[in-house]
């Protein structure tokens, strides 16, 4: 990954930071824990949407087998920066289904806190994560998922330059951007 410094990504108004194992350990015992490691607020309520205790053990698993080497490629936590009255608070999580396949395809997905929808978080999000996979050569598609009735993440993926592919046979939109 070779746009993000140390586990780190910064957009306008957001700081990513990649999930490791004790980020992931933290956030299942509380999210008061996940926010101490991040130096940051959380809103009750936390994880947003699909993140839910399934998504963190599923990626604690990941990073477990994979070790330091695919931190990066699974969960990364999106924190809005400290703004004039304002302080910094976690807004939502997005990653990777994994590294590249041997197609040079990753899978991109996301989930923000329902009390910051429709600040535009999840595309800032969603275009630096597209951003730093492309970062990797090995990459040269980015695909999404979503459901028809999910049309916030729809435009989403629309704003942040993916295309409809298809839709999958569970009934899944499937979106893509290649490298360009």
């Amino acid at each position: 990954m070779g746009e993000a410094k140390n586990g780190r990504l910064r957009t306008n108004r957001l700081e990513l930071t990649a999930a490791t194992l004790d980020h992931i350990f933290a956030e299942m015992e509380s999210s008061e824990h996940l926010v101490r490691l991040l130096e940051t607020q959380v809103e009750p309520g936390w994880p947003p949407g699909e993140y839910d205790r399934d998504a963190q053990e599923f990626f604690g698993c990941c990073l477990k087998e994979g070790g330091m080497s695919v931190v990066g490629w699974y969960v990364w936590y999106a924190v809005r920066r400290e703004e004039e009255n304002q302080p910094s608070i976690l807004v939502g999580a997005g990653g990777y289904f994994g590294p590249p396949n041997e197609g040079g395809e990753v899978e991109i997905g996301f989930s923000i806190m329902p009390s910051v929808r429709d600040h535009g978080y999840a595309t800032e999000m969603t275009k630096a994560l597209v951003s730093n996979a492309f970062s990797d050569l090995r990459v040269h598609k980015v695909v999404a998922r979503t459901t028809s009735d999910n049309l916030a993440s729809v435009k989403v993926l629309m704003k942040s330059g993916f295309r409809y592919v298809c839709q999958d046979r569970s009934g899944s939109y499937v979106f893509e951007i290649l490298r360009s």
